[in-house]
């Protein structure tokens, strides 16, 4: 399945971006969509939300429960300015139809595990900012299973979505770290 409104050209991207008040970042996990979201939002001026931190998760690692998850989202949503850090599918139909720009951090499987692996040790034992606080860093190997699958399970549900739900929403993919590279300078990286 083809993303019907692809950006394909950065600078053009970064030009939508600019413009637009309502973001979503999304990809698969160790991919560096929350650096990548963080560091839009400080170049933007724009709210940083993460899904994990603010709609999915408790202390202790306690999943919320699903009706309360919707209503914080679909609260959000209705907001004028965010950035919104989470793939969801699930959620698609509250986030999408209020979404300007979408950035889909598309990166090799080896990279996201890469990624995981080297936060994990980072932050191993405490909770990462982008985390609900009480939940400290872990991982384990249904989480590696998770990441590495990602692109084969969740991608094509990603595609329904964004067909389904949001299908005139420009989506940018980033596959490589070059790629978030350049679209950071041509936004202007905060210093």
């Amino acid at each position: 399945m083809k993303l019907r409104n692809e950006v394909t050209d950065l600078r053009q991207a970064a030009d939508r971006i600019r413009s637009a008040d309502r973001i979503l970042v999304m990809g698969c996990s160790g991919g560096g969509k929350s650096t990548l979201s963080q560091k839009i939002c400080a170049c933007l001026d724009l709210p940083y939300v993460s899904m994990d931190r603010e709609f999915f998760w408790l202390p202790g690692w306690v999943k919320r429960d699903k009706a309360e998850e919707r209503a914080l989202i679909a609260a959000k949503v209705a907001e004028e300015r965010w950035l919104i850090d989470g793939t969801a599918p699930s959620s698609f139909d509250l986030r999408l139809p209020r979404t300007e720009f979408v950035l889909w951090v598309r990166m090799p499987r080896w990279l996201c595990m890469w990624g995981a692996l080297s936060r994990a040790v980072r932050w191993l034992g405490r909770s990462r900012p982008d985390m609900a606080p009480g939940c400290p860093e872990r991982i384990d190997s249904d989480f590696l299973r998770y990441i590495w699958d990602w692109e084969r399970k969740f991608a094509p549900k990603v595609l329904v979505g964004l067909a389904q739900h949001g299908p005139d929403v420009p989506v940018l993919q980033l596959k490589s770290r070059r790629e978030m590279r350049r679209l950071l300078d041509l936004l202007g990286r905060p210093a």
